[in-house]
């Protein structure tokens, strides 16, 4: 993240069973580490870089493990005082010995998990802890934990080369530039539609898919995977789907935060999905071109739908945020709570529409979902996921 190398362990003598820990690659994040006692650590999370807060997002390596035995792992600087860690959600493990010998990838694990306030705050701000007991599977393993399944900067790169090379996906899905980020890493856009038989592809109503502004919300981009699997299989609705739309994606929003750890901001310390209703180019490259992207495909055609995906740490289940006025049009085609409704009648134990909320606060008023619906889209919403 900062231009380390991790420093090769020369400390360690023969016979000392303490656990290494590494958070310096791709995406991962840990602080610091105190060992407590000889199977107890506790563990202290980085801020979003440039900001003195969300600690959330987790994913760090261990190794020099022994088998069988009863760790305990505490993280002790959590801000957020609900989580679905108190209703049954796991630590996330991935074992390097049982990826190569039994192909067994990501698991949720863990066991006498506990998530709850600590004495550690400072002034106001409170702080929380979550806590699990845990046996490796293997001796001297090297094991990883992370708070969602990770998706990584260059696990897009690798999905969209392969789609490059695809001679059959290239035909009906163009891949761009968007913009650069801060860090000078590329923002993508995909455009996907069927090229149009004698020149009739010009009433075709516009889709826009954004994903991951938040970099701890791992599950968004699993999520615009599964989309875009979809949208560019050959099965005939997703055919008849690129006869009728033109799709516009943006995969992630947020490369940087992405990169770093981070959980929610971008390297300047702030919210991106504050931000689309800011002029500065200059600090928020990804939020002012895909709003000017938007902006020219309106000028083309009508935009039938927007939708950017979140994913959620304290709710459960699949849900959206949409918009509308206190006085909603009669006409139904105009109505947002439509297109959720079709959600969760076609997926109804995935899909919660009593979960759905459709007022505009004013906490929210920079958000992408609401800016949109000003700028005149009517079916804009945020896509949530536990």
């Amino acid at each position: 993240v900062r231009g380390l190398c991790p420093l090769k362990q020369i400390l360690h003598q023969k016979g000392d069973n303490t656990l290494i820990f590494e958070a310096r690659f791709e995406s991962g994040n840990l602080q610091k580490v105190v060992k407590v006692n000889e199977f107890e650590y506790q563990l202290t999370l980085r801020t979003d870089l440039y900001t003195s807060r969300h600690t959330q997002w987790y994913y760090f390596q261990v190794s020099n493990t022994q088998a069988g035995m009863p760790y305990r792992f505490t993280i002790v600087n959590f801000t957020k005082r609900n989580s679905l860690y108190k209703h049954g959600l796991r630590p996330l493990l991935y074992s390097e010995t049982d990826a190569k010998k039994h192909k067994v990838g990501w698991r949720r694990t863990g066991n006498e998990i506990k998530y709850y306030k600590n004495n550690v705050g400072q002034g106001r701000l409170q702080y929380f802890s979550l806590t699990w007991t845990f046996q490796f599977p293997h001796d001297q393993d090297t094991c990883y934990f992370a708070y969602c399944y990770p998706y990584t900067y260059s696990n897009l790169q690798e999905y969209l080369v392969a789609i490059s090379k695809d001679p059959v996906k290239t035909k009906f899905c163009k891949i761009h530039i968007l913009c650069h980020s801060l860090a000078g890493n590329i923002v993508y856009v995909l455009t996907i539609t069927n090229p149009p038989k004698s020149g009739k592809g010009t009433e075709r109503k516009a889709v826009i898919l954004t994903a991951r502004v938040h970099p701890g919300e791992t599950n968004s981009s699993w999520i615009m995977k599964g989309f875009l699997d979809y949208i560019l299989g050959n099965s005939g609705k997703a055919q008849l789907l690129r006869d009728n739309f033109v799709f516009k994606v943006v995969p992630m929003l947020n490369p940087d935060g992405v990169i770093v750890g981070n959980h929610r901001c971008s390297l300047t310390g702030q919210d991106l999905n504050r931000k689309y209703r800011s002029n500065v180019k200059k600090y928020y490259p990804s939020i002012w071109y895909t709003r000017n992207m938007i902006k020219r495909v309106m000028e083309e055609r009508d935009v039938f739908l927007y939708c950017d995906i979140h994913g959620h740490n304290r709710k459960q289940n699949v849900f959206m945020y949409g918009c509308e006025r206190k006085q909603q049009a009669k006409a139904p085609y105009a109505h947002p709570r439509v297109f959720p409704l079709l959600l969760s009648k076609s997926c109804p134990d995935k899909f919660s529409f009593p979960d759905c909320h459709f007022r505009v606060r004013k906490s929210k008023e920079g958000t992408g979902r609401v800016v949109m619906w000003k700028m005149g889209i009517n079916n804009s919403y945020t896509l949530e996921a536990s």
